[in-house]
């Protein structure tokens, strides 16, 4: 099934819009999503299935005496079905109490430019394409090391698009591609089986790597064989690409939302102009960022997205607003309102969270500690507190660095402390960043970390 074309969209979320005008609402917002989707899933190291999902569907909001509905629907084809769908909305709208902080939808404003979100040739890749790659992906980790063993993974290619209409006359449509690849491994031998090990590579255009995923995640389960406990103590700990996503998702990116600081939920509430990290590190929220996982013209509202500085040199500058965040303080929002479909409403979220990088190579960082872990992957980092910043995690995989090397895999190492107290004590930054989810960063070096072996 082909993708509607942009004046398809467009006209579909107009007419929405009018005839909830039509219906006496005082303002009205269609959201319309499609995302055409083809994945190759491996199961217990075979290529088990190939899936093509389309997902198409419009999401209205509509205003009356302050008070919203909302309603959607994944029928496109039906006119009347749509406009059943805005009526549910209205009567939605209807049985709520008006919202006193409630200033009405954003108004247009011309849309951002933005580089390397969309590559035709994803949209060609077929089934057969998908398997080839999930087989060279497959060959690769199993030619790394005998002792390893695929559990699960899969390749995926999706084409999704978006549109906006509100009736204070935006009206924006954008579209992109993703493309990615996965692969989950573990190690035997002599009756030891390691954790669960890792690895992928997602893109916006066309330039994932099977081969290196299928080595890297082979590579890091048969290096987590023989693993040992570690002491208790505090010691300089590096945080890979997903063990810094793990801790920073839950904790700091709730923390520097608008919503969540107007809740009296962050512990960065009224610190603006603060030092609040160590002077390393420099965060934007970059939804322009060329080939971002996040990166699109507006956000799920039709504002146009931007590069929004969060930490200065340590020093907190900014946090992030959706429409209705910011209007509550007088101010205009970073293009932060966050939608993952037509399904809800927007939510304040971090687009493309930057981590600016150092200049030091991973194993300059490595080299660099007498006495230490390295961490691939946390446990338990989506029980942190955003409020408090209080994490306790299991570091899985991860081994221990002796003298300026890595000399072998630990297990059942805890970690625990505060993300606050964590981002004042990066020492050192990598060079090597990499998208993970909304996070954009490097490795880092926290010195002091509490270390519980068990």
């Amino acid at each position: 099934m082909a993708a509607l074309k942009e004046e398809e969209i467009i006209s579909l979320a107009e007419d929405a819009a009018n005839f909830a005008l039509r219906k006496g609402v005082s303002e009205a917002e269609v959201f319309v999503y499609e995302g055409l989707t083809t994945t190759v899933a491996i199961e217990r190291g075979q290529i088990a299935k190939s899936s093509r999902i389309i997902d198409r569907g419009l999401g209205i909001r509509t205003v009356i005496n302050n008070a919203v509905g909302f309603s959607y629907t994944n029928i496109l084809e039906n006119k009347a079905a749509i406009e059943e769908t805005v009526l549910k909305s209205l009567k939605s709208a209807k049985a709520s109490k008006p919202d006193k902080d409630w200033q009405g939808f954003p108004p247009k404003k011309p849309f951002a430019h933005v580089k390397n979100t969309f590559d035709s040739s994803i949209c060609e890749l077929s089934s057969e394409d998908l398997v080839k790659t999930a087989s060279l992906m497959l060959e690769a980790a199993e030619k790394t090391d005998k002792r390893v063993f695929p559990v699960e993974g899969g390749i995926g290619a999706s084409y999704l698009s978006r549109a906006v209409v509100n009736s204070n006359g935006i009206v924006g449509f954008d579209y992109g591609t993703i493309v990615e690849c996965s692969l989950a491994t573990v190690a035997q031998e002599a009756g030891e089986v390691t954790p669960v090990c890792f690895e992928f590579n997602v893109e916006r255009l066309y330039k994932i790597d099977p081969e290196w995923v299928g080595m890297e995640a082979a590579r890091q389960a048969a290096s987590a064989l023989k693993a040992k406990r570690v002491e208790t103590k505090s010691m300089k700990v590096i945080f890979a690409h997903f063990a810094l996503q793990q801790l920073l998702h839950y904790t700091l990116m709730d923390a520097v939302k608008a919503d969540y600081v107007q809740r009296n939920q962050s512990a960065l509430q009224g610190k603006i102009g603060e030092k609040i990290a160590s002077e390393n590190i420099t965060v934007y929220d970059d939804g322009l960022l060329e080939g971002g996982l996040r990166t699109w013209k507006f956000d799920g509202e039709g504002v146009p997205q931007q590069k929004t500085l969060i930490i200065e040199k340590g020093v907190l500058r900014n946090f992030i607003y959706d429409n209705y965040a910011a209007k509550k303080e007088g101010k205009e929002s970073t293009g932060n309102a966050f939608r993952g479909g037509y399904l809800s409403t927007p939510n304040v979220e971090a687009t493309n969270f930057h981590l600016a990088p150092g200049k030091k190579s991973p194993e300059e960082l490595i080299g660099e500690i007498d006495d230490g872990l390295l961490v691939y992957s946390l446990q338990g980092a989506h029980s942190s507190n955003p409020a408090s910043g209080e994490f306790s995690v299991v570091a899985t995989p991860a081994w221990k660095i002796v003298n300026g090397k890595i000399t072998r895999a630990v297990k059942g190492a805890m970690l625990a402390g505060n993300v606050f107290d964590v981002i004042k004590k990066i020492s050192a930054l990598a060079n090597n960043e990499r998208k993970i989810g909304q996070l954009v960063a490097p490795w880092v070096i926290v010195e002091n970390v509490k270390v519980i072996g068990r």
